[in-house]
């Protein structure tokens, strides 16, 4: 058996590994675009669930709010919370076009999950020597956050302008779907593993990686925000970063040129 040692190692290089893919995880194939077309509602309702479920930034602030939860009417509570919150932004920006850089929003959710795990820490307290925020008003304003993410990935679907605002709804039903599995799993491994004498441990260091994860998270993002306009462009591999800055460098060159002769003229 492993040590609790060696299974939170395990945890973290897990929870970075996630997140390294999906960091930079965006755009889409003309292929699913034709799929969405053709498959109507149920095929947004689907990507919704599947959104949800490997969208680990969502997933690791769904984790981190139930972390100490252990009555169902505060799990109920704030998890509905934060359901309101990025629903009302996930269909409000949508059904109005409101877009935000994907980077940019990204980095925002990112700073949240270290937020709620920080808030798990009692880090307000110990570390800031403050009262900690109302955590009820705060996850619903990071769900808001969180919503603006979502809806900047469903405006990059092929949205049918006459059933647009079904077609947001049938995606934010497939979200909350795949919430609830995922929320199921999570509640079925904490009750679980509670009942174990390394809870206490775990529970720190699990806190602990949520904020090196969710930091991890927004580096990643500013760091693509700072290279690219368009976030599409963006790509993993050494050749396409070295390629980047390439193109960053030779940008800012013609720029000086450009101003040089300006100033040469006048």
């Amino acid at each position: 058996m492993l040590s609790v040692m060696q299974q939170s190692r395990w945890l973290l290089a897990l929870v970075i590994m996630l997140f390294a893919g999906q960091a930079l995880g965006h755009g889409m194939s003309e292929a699913e675009k034709l799929s969405i077309i053709e498959g109507g509602n149920l095929r947004y309702m689907w990507l919704g669930a599947t959104h949800m479920l490997s969208g680990y930034d969502h997933l690791l602030f769904v984790f981190g709010i139930v972390f100490f939860l252990t009555r169902l009417k505060e799990i109920v509570k704030y998890i509905t919370a934060f359901t309101v919150g990025h629903s009302v932004t996930l269909i409000y920006a949508t059904f109005n076009g409101i877009q935000i850089n994907y980077f940019l929003i990204d980095a925002v959710i990112g700073l949240s999950v270290c937020y709620i795990a920080f808030a798990n820490l009692d880090g307000f307290k110990r570390v800031l020597g403050i009262k900690a925020p109302s955590l009820l008003v705060m996850i619903t304003g990071l769900g808001l956050i969180h919503g603006l993410g979502l809806s900047t990935r469903l405006q990059q679907l092929p949205l049918n302008q006459d059933e647009l605002l079904l077609n947001i709804i049938s995606f934010n039903i497939g979200i909350e779907a795949g919430q609830v599995s995922a929320l199921a799993i999570m509640l079925l491994f904490l009750s679980s593993w509670r009942k174990v004498h390394s809870f206490k441990p775990f529970s720190v260091f699990s806190n602990y990686a949520l904020i090196v994860a969710g930091g991890f998270l927004f580096l990643m993002q500013m760091h693509g925000y700072s290279h690219v306009s368009n976030p599409d462009e963006f790509g993993f591999s050494a050749d396409n970063h070295i390629h980047e800055h390439i193109k960053i460098n030779e940008e800012r060159a013609a720029e000086i040129i450009k101003q040089n002769s300006h100033q040469t003229i006048d």
